[in-house]
């Protein structure tokens, strides 16, 4: 494969934008050299680079286009509504349709409220159970990767510059599958923490008795209890995975594939928590979530029709199938391979990822980068090993022969060392104090 256009385009990408991309996940650092720097279009699990080479993708834009890339009917609803108009001087119909449909799917909704992204709607939930509780202080999971690009959250990750300590020091994290680490949380800052936020599952499945035992040692506690859904939302459960698991969460934060890659974010939650950020109420008021673009009608008919296509298609439950699909063939091609300990396959089947570890059995991401070299050589573009409603058995089928090559040359790196077969530098965490 050839890449001239894209090693072009990034000189020029590097010079005019920070980091080249403008989310650090599609950064140059997190793929090998020899990666296409930028995409073209893309059709169902397909796409295609700048320079023509064409590709079956596993990230489907960080997990939000759960039907595939381009699916016919949303554009379409999309496109039929942008030439109504986008966005208006008052609130248009759909911002009340579009709320009805998604509370109607979602247990807990009792009212609903739209942003642009995930962040939006986490941050609104954060400010909604700091203003509710009159506390300040924020637990979230410390296992769980990602909850926000705002001061709350970054703050206790690496990449804290440019927050001030005062701000940091409101964020105390607990461990998944842990009660005990979040109980002495409460112990250690008494009266003080407004909230909990956490994913009810990532890669590492719920131990028994831990989501069961949450929610209540939340509450007996005085805080507020915050589900993050933007990726189990329209994976685990078209009811989310407080459907899922029977949770009864205060506030829910929803995004990602609920637009198949249009924007959306939704927050949804008790009546009497929400109505605080409204009009009818005589307490303090809250400035919950006031967006320019926040409810943009184009993504709002998206988002209408993705929930149609995954309540009328049975979407969720081929997600499960082709994820268990692709599960097994890894797991056949890691066998044949000997590599039970040094390469795995985590997660749920609808959102799936991989871990790769060195000689010694250690977490790498030289080890890492050579797998995600090796798959592009096999047209497979992995950062994960998320599957679309679009991925049928024939590319399952194929991609698991390309991993299966993939991983042959792993095996040999781990024998021979990995420098022989690696070319360029590795790939690095996006969390890191320095470049």
């Amino acid at each position: 494969m050839k890449f001239d256009r894209s090693r072009a385009l990034q000189e020029k990408a590097h010079a005019l934008i920070p980091g080249g991309a403008h989310v650090y996940a599609k950064g140059d650092d997190q793929y090998p050299v020899n990666a296409p720097g930028f995409i073209a279009r893309g059709a169902g699990c397909h796409v295609w680079d700048v320079d023509g080479n064409e590709f079956i993708e596993y990230g489907m834009g960080l997990r939000t286009v759960g039907l595939g890339h381009g699916y016919g009917s949303v554009v379409e609803a999309a496109h039929r509504q942008m030439l109504l108009g986008v966005n208006f001087s008052r609130p248009s119909v759909i911002e009340v349709e579009c709320g009805e449909f998604l509370a109607s799917l979602i247990p807990s909704a009792e009212m609903v409220k739209f942003g642009k992204n995930g962040s939006d709607v986490t941050s609104a939930a954060v400010k909604l159970s700091r203003a509710f509780t009159g506390r300040d202080m924020v637990a979230v999971c410390g296992d769980q990767p990602f909850f926000s690009v705002d001061d709350w959250f970054i703050g206790g990750t690496a990449l804290s510059a440019g927050i001030p300590k005062v701000v940091q020091d409101l964020t105390v994290k607990f461990k998944y599958n842990d009660l005990a680490s979040l109980r002495e949380a409460f112990v250690r800052f008494p009266g003080r923490i407004a909230c909990v936020i956490l994913e009810a599952e990532a890669s590492v499945p719920p131990a028994p008795g831990f989501l069961e035992g949450l929610p209540s040692l939340v509450r007996e506690n005085g805080a507020i209890f915050i589900l993050d859904e933007m990726i189990t939302g329209f994976r685990w459960h078209l009811g989310g995975a407080q459907t899922y698991y029977g949770l009864q969460p205060d506030l829910s934060t929803f995004g990602k594939a609920i637009a198949n890659g249009f924007s959306v974010g939704a927050l949804v939650g008790r009546r009497d928590l929400m109505e605080r950020g409204g009009l009818y109420h005589d307490k303090e008021r809250v400035f919950l979530l006031s967006t320019t673009h926040g409810a943009e009608t184009h993504a709002l008919a998206a988002a209408m029709e993705t929930m149609r296509i995954y309540q009328t298609e049975g979407v969720i439950e081929q997600l499960y199938s082709r994820g268990r699909r692709l599960r097994a063939g890894i797991e056949r091609a890691i066998s044949t391979t000997q590599l039970e300990g040094y390469f795995s396959v985590l997660g749920k089947e609808p959102n799936l990822i991989y871990a790769t570890r060195d000689e010694n059995k250690n977490p790498s991401q030289v080890f890492r980068t050579l797998f995600l070299q090796e798959t592009i050589k096999h047209g497979l573009l992995m950062p994960s090993l998320v599957v679309s409603f679009s991925h049928s058995d024939a590319d399952i089928d194929s991609t698991i022969d390309g991993v299966g090559e993939a991983l042959t040359v792993y095996r040999k790196a781990l024998e021979e060392g990995v420098q022989k077969f690696l070319v360029g530098r590795p790939v690095k965490p996006v969390f890191r104090e320095f470049n």
